[in-house]
């Protein structure tokens, strides 16, 4: 199959997807996101005019906070991402595991291990004339769907994403690319819109933080775990659609 056909079946899939899951993706994604997102507004709503850089109890409190929205925004990207990979894996004929069963489920350590060291990977690789960012972005891009769909640990799943991309780098990156970019732009389109509508305040601030990642998170966790799939697949030669994940070992 030429990559084009790869890329429409890919982008297919994906659209198909998200049409006929929707309204469950949406919901599970409002749920994840406009708790972590009051947590982001109350860090912006700080003026940092305001703050007095000579009292290290207050610098203390801010940078908790702002540590504490990173870590939080990280566990509802994991848990979200993990909901999407065991809802599109359950058998079939099966109702799909409830939100309470997925978390059960997930193995938060290493997938926030394996979104650390990507994500430092990738702004390092940035620095470093952007091109080795990119290729960090594509190699490593489906570590964290290996994680949830195999139960891997974080050093194997980092090696089985290379290993996937291997020979297929340029339709994980039309894939992973555009979706991430595209995602960026109308996350950004959604928050601005929700000021508009609002005005500037707290609230506003609260909920555009929220339309931004419930607009994007859907389509990039598809599109990742979806592309995870499709590759394991052809690597494996396996038949028909694939099992529930691993349960990983500790």
């Amino acid at each position: 199959m030429t990559l084009h056909r790869r890329l429409a079946s890919i982008y297919s899939r994906i659209g198909r997807t998200y049409l006929s899951k929707g309204p469950s993706l949406l919901l599970l994604a409002a749920a994840v996101f406009i708790p972590l997102s009051f947590l982001e507004a109350l860090v912006t709503a700080v003026e940092i005019d305001s703050i007095d850089f000579e009292s290290g109890l207050q610098i203390a409190a801010i940078l908790l906070a702002t540590a504490a929205i990173a870590v939080t925004g990280l566990l509802g990207e994991v848990f979200y991402s993990g909901a999407v990979a065991v809802s599109l894996t359950h058998p079939h004929g099966e109702k799909p595991p409830s939100t309470l069963e997925v978390a059960k489920r997930l193995d938060y350590r290493r997938l926030i291990l394996v979104d650390i060291i990507y994500v430092a990977l990738v702004i390092v690789g940035l620095l470093l004339f952007f091109v080795p960012g990119i290729l960090v972005f594509v190699w490593f891009g489906l570590a964290g769907p290996v994680v949830e769909l195999e139960g891997r640990g974080v050093r194997e799943a980092l090696r089985r994403s290379a290993s996937l991309v291997r020979g297929n780098f340029w339709l994980v990156f039309l894939v992973l690319g555009p979706v991430e970019l595209l995602g960026d732009l109308v996350g950004e389109l959604a928050e601005h819109g929700v000021h508009d509508l609002l005005g500037e305040s707290f609230f506003s601030t609260w909920m555009g933080a929220a339309a931004s990642n419930i607009v994007f998170t859907p389509v990039f966790a598809l599109a990742a775990v979806l592309l995870t799939l499709d590759l394991i697949d052809r690597r494996d030669g396996a038949a028909g659609s694939p099992a529930p994940p691993a349960t990983p070992s500790r």
